[in-house]
């Protein structure tokens, strides 16, 4: 029996959109979790160097209106409501919005692509935390499955890293190398995912889309404290690592992240790309799928 569904539940990380906003933005991500204190305080830092402005909001702004015309012209014609875990707008507002509206059932698209405790159950643990906050009213909420190796999410990948390989010359291409990245998270918290399998998988489906081998995934924006184990190469031991071994160019790509936030903007466009510039290796940054046609489309299947 088809289940009708009267919306659609954008479900995002959430972020400051200003200097005002880092720190309790910051403390509501961390809320529960063993980060130092000086962790908290570099990653505000980074935020601002920026202006205090994440871009995840705009970004996923971009994304809901995009979604919006695609609905618009393909169909269903659902609403589209936004919400996030960790700042304005909050998931119980949103929800208290949709209840108001007469919202009684809702399919959640999750802005993460894989299987792990902070990319898919605690959002789900949110969507119901949010609905107890909300109560009797609160609309009923279906997750849709992690999308790392569907094709509206694989092959926008592998256009990216193309063109990406395409700004490296063409007598150095044939051995650059690419460099996948994803969040790290603990060792432990990897051992009961299939997270580093799901990463693996979309790694090796958009190496081979691309035609190029010469590939590995690594790991970026670790937080925890260094007695803790987490995955790894992280991203600058391993461009390090290419440096010595003779390798003249790298691509990297993001696949762990559907969109240019922070992690991205700070971590691999200004830490990494400096650490490259230090070191003297080529690097080029493949786009992340944003709101490339064939990922919206995918959203609507």
């Amino acid at each position: 029996m088809n289940v009708p569904y009267d919306a659609i539940l954008i479900v995002s990380f959430g972020g400051p959109e200003g200097m005002d906003e880092v720190m309790p933005f910051l403390r509501n991500v961390l809320r529960g979790k063993n980060v130092p204190e000086s962790r908290l305080l570099e990653v505000a830092h980074h935020y601002e160097l920026f202006g205090g402005i994440s871009p995840i909001n705009t970004q996923n702004r971009q994304l809901v209106a995009a979604l919006k015309k695609e609905l618009a012209e393909q169909g269903p014609p659902l609403p589209i409501y936004w919400g996030n875990r960790n700042w304005h707008p909050f998931l119980a507002d949103t929800l208290q919005k949709m209840a108001d509206d007469g919202i009684k059932h809702a399919l959640a698209f999750v802005t993460s692509a894989y299987g792990s405790y902070s990319s898919c159950r605690q959002y789900r643990e949110d969507i119901h935390r949010a609905q107890e906050a909300v109560g009797k009213e609160a609309p009923k909420i279906d997750k849709i499955r992690a999308f790392y190796n569907h094709p509206g999410f694989v092959e926008p990948n592998i256009e990216n890293v193309r063109l990406a390989l395409e700004q490296i010359p063409p007598e150095r291409r044939a051995t650059a190398q690419i460099a996948f990245t994803a969040h790290s998270i603990p060792i432990a918290m990897a051992e009961n995912s299939k997270y580093v399998s799901q990463l693996q998988e979309t790694s090796q489906l958009v190496a081979s889309g691309a035609h190029h081998n010469h590939w590995r995934l690594v790991y970026q924006s670790r937080s925890g404290p260094p007695s803790q184990p987490w995955l790894e190469p992280d991203i600058l031991v391993y461009l390090s690592e290419l440096k010595e071994r003779g390798v003249t160019d790298v691509v990297i790509a993001p696949i762990g992240f559907i969109s240019d936030h922070m992690e991205v903007i700070y971590d691999l466009d200004t830490q990494a790309r400096e650490h490259c510039q230090e070191i003297g290796l080529n690097m080029v940054r493949a786009a992340t799928v944003g709101t490339h046609p064939k990922f919206i489309a995918m959203i609507r299947e």
